[in-house]
């Protein structure tokens, strides 16, 4: 090998040997109540890039989250997800859980203040390029990165894996800036057919540049590794749908980061 190609092969391993993703817990606020998120970021890179707010499903930031927020750092973007319920919630079972997403499903006025300042404390994270982000989130989260989308957050986009697609507050014509993206279990009994044709309406009557993507045979938290082991039929893992919905996300940011 030529000398000059050995030295710059050289050099391109030591800078692949030196990335590194950093991850840190990140504490902000919301109207007094202590809030825990979680970053993620490969610090070989330079300047600005991207943002992606991943927000949880209904057992709040754990595992789960955290590996998505390191994939995502991994494509290139800083990653932050964002705690919805606050830093001393954090359900241990399925009643807890169902309890504290509740408690934001019933008021949707919270949970939009819970969402803003997700936003705001994004837009001061290292290296985040504020004009460029976009949201997130399974279950329960993805419900949250659709009502972002339809309080006309300043996001280029929402995207949905397995979440409810119900809300109190529906879009209105000219209020959504995101582009959005839904990707879901056709086989999904927790979000049944009237409720996906409902949000459909909704999203055209609002005029939403929206990509629905309905996987067949897939049930609610296809992404989600082991959740059939609750002994649900309504929950079970699917891997193709798993790695087809993250292929869509990541071609669906390609086109609105670019």
């Amino acid at each position: 090998m030529p000398r000059l190609a050995f030295i710059l092969v050289g050099a391109a391993l030591a800078v692949g040997a030196s990335a590194k993703i950093v991850t840190k817990n990140v504490e902000y606020s919301e109207g007094g109540t202590s809030l825990e998120g979680f970053l993620a970021y490969d610090d070989s890179a330079q300047g600005k890039r991207p943002v992606v707010i991943v927000v949880h499903d209904w057992n709040s930031i754990d595992d789960y989250e955290r590996s998505r927020c390191e994939m995502l750092a991994k494509l290139g973007y800083v990653a932050f997800a964002a705690d919805i319920y606050g830093k001393s919630v954090r359900p241990k079972n399925a009643s807890e859980s169902a309890q504290a997403a509740g408690k934001f499903y019933g008021d949707n006025a919270l949970l939009r203040s819970r969402l803003d300042a997700a936003i705001a404390q994004a837009k001061k994270l290292p290296h985040a390029d504020s004009a460029k982000m976009a949201m997130i989130g399974y279950c329960f989260g993805g419900a949250c990165a659709l009502e972002a989308a339809r309080m006309g957050a300043a996001l280029l986009g929402a995207v949905s894996f397995h979440g409810s697609l119900r809300t109190t507050n529906p879009a209105k014509p000219g209020t959504v800036k995101a582009k959005v993206l839904v990707l879901h279990g056709d086989a999904d009994p927790l979000v049944p057919k009237e409720q996906v044709e409902a949000f459909k309406k909704e999203m055209a009557d609002a005029k939403v540049d929206l990509t629905f993507i309905g996987y067949p045979g897939a049930v609610h938290s296809f992404t989600i590794k082991g959740s059939e082991a609750a002994g649900n039929p309504a929950v079970a893992y699917n891997a193709e749908a798993d790695t087809q919905s993250w292929e869509a996300m990541k071609r669906f940011f390609d086109a609105i980061f670019k």
